[in-house]
């Protein structure tokens, strides 16, 4: 905590809130993506305390949680828990059933089989029975290509930039993308918090083409002024990212030639959980000079990165640099904000605020926020700005006091997962 500086930005945030540090074990199985015990489902909590409301975020494919029965998969985006294995885990107050409840809502090992009553979306009820199993999270979660009159829209739902998985699944997206000839890409980062930067580069690349990043950086690395013209970190000269136009060795074979969609701009899904290399990619597109509209709500604000380091078995996270575009820019540290929002703070971009639709599978048309830059795309209107949506309860906000019933607690995600990760393959 000595290294953390306790600045403030423009709103009052506290800059450096991504001040991090995990036994080394962790980090690696995370970096590796190591298989863990899951049934395949992202939650999300609306209330950890009676009367709790947990949902369903989205599903891995291939899990079972997305495994159909009877035409109908086991668990549905926006279905929430209303029971497992009998305890009521709306309301109940029991510290020995909330136990039961966190051991069967994220198991330890896999085998484990539990029975989940859910409220679906339409209202109605249903018991489903699931068994964990050792599953890694795909960073790419699903694709489409969505046939309009004015041409087809590329859709990407990706999650994650962290595992080395990410380079070759984002490359696969992309190429189908450009197979495809679409006229346009929905990008949907709305639950992607980071990763690694060179990934973010070649996503970018991949948007852009080479006319618009030849002779352009994808990032500048900004550390403080007594750095001179030298990284800090690593000793070599602080020579920029560029927007890299192959693969680098990661998961896909360094040199491979990477597909390109040539657009002059994009859409991007986001929430407040849309954080640090995803945000690198609106901000190196902007430099670029692609157009970026923003479709959801106002990004978490994070130019600022790190160097995993190593230290007898922990790793630590320690923010290093900050992150600025071709043109020099990388002052977002209150986040990106769609035009017509009303935060008082935030850079604005093109696009509408429109909230998180948990009533619409991700992907589909008539999901809002894929709806609206659906629309966006041709009036460049947006829907109208609903009331104040109930927020989310964030794990790392959960240290404060509660009422009737402890709470239940969702698991605080892999720091890899919400950072800006410099990390690069042996000989890069």
């Amino acid at each position: 905590d000595v290294l953390r500086t306790f600045a403030t930005t423009a709103s009052g945030k506290e800059k450096d809130d991504f001040h991090f540090s995990e036994p080394t074990e962790e980090y690696l199985a995370a970096r590796n993506a190591a298989p863990t015990a899951t049934y395949g489902a992202s939650y999300i909590a609306f209330s950890t305390t009676p009367p709790r409301d947990f949902r369903i975020r989205y599903t891995e494919p291939g899990s079972p949680a997305s495994a159909q029965t009877g035409g109908q998969s086991n668990l549905e985006r926006g279905s929430r828990i209303l029971q497992i294995n009998g305890i009521d885990l709306v309301n109940t107050a029991s510290q020995t059933e909330i136990n039961q409840l966190n051991a069967a809502l994220f198991p330890a090992t896999p085998g484990l089989t539990n029975s989940f009553t859910v409220e679906d979306a339409d209202g109605a009820n249903r018991t489903v029975s699931l068994t964990s199993v050792n599953l890694a999270p795909k960073p790419v979660n699903r694709t489409r290509i969505i046939n309009t009159p004015s041409g087809d829209v590329g859709y990407i739902l990706f999650n994650t930039f962290s595992p080395f998985a990410s380079e070759q699944e984002i490359y696969n997206a992309m190429l189908q993308m450009q197979t495809a000839g679409v006229s346009d890409l929905v990008l949907d980062l709305r639950y992607n918090g980071g990763g690694l930067l060179a990934v973010a580069s070649q996503l970018s690349y991949m948007i852009a083409g080479n006319a618009r990043t030849q002779n352009r950086v994808f990032e500048r690395l900004r550390f403080n002024a007594a750095a001179g013209n030298r990284n800090p970190v690593t000793g070599e000269v602080n020579n920029p990212i560029p927007f890299y136009s192959t693969g680098v060795g990661f998961t896909l074979a360094d040199g491979t030639p990477l597909p390109a969609l040539n657009l002059p701009r994009v859409f991007v899904l986001s929430t407040s959980g849309t954080c640090s290399a995803s945000e690198a990619v609106v901000n190196g597109l902007r430099g670029a000079g692609v157009e970026v509209i923003l479709i959801g709500d106002t990004t978490c604000g994070k130019p600022f990165g790190f160097y995993p380091t190593d230290n007898c078995g922990e790793t630590y996270y320690t923010i290093q640099f900050q992150g600025v575009n071709n043109a020099g820019f990388g002052d977002y540290a209150d986040g990106f904000i769609p035009n017509n929002s009303s935060a008082s703070f935030g850079v604005r971009l093109p696009g509408c605020q429109v909230g998180d639709d948990l009533s619409h599978e991700l992907g589909d048309e008539s999901e809002s926020l894929l709806a609206a830059a659906l629309s966006y795309r041709g009036s460049l209107a947006c829907p109208a700005v609903p009331s104040q949506a109930t927020r989310a309860v964030a794990s790392a906000n959960e240290n404060q006091s509660f009422g009737a019933g402890a709470p239940l607690r969702l698991p605080p995600p892999s720091t890899l997962e919400i950072n800006r990760d410099m990390t690069m393959p042996p000989g890069r």
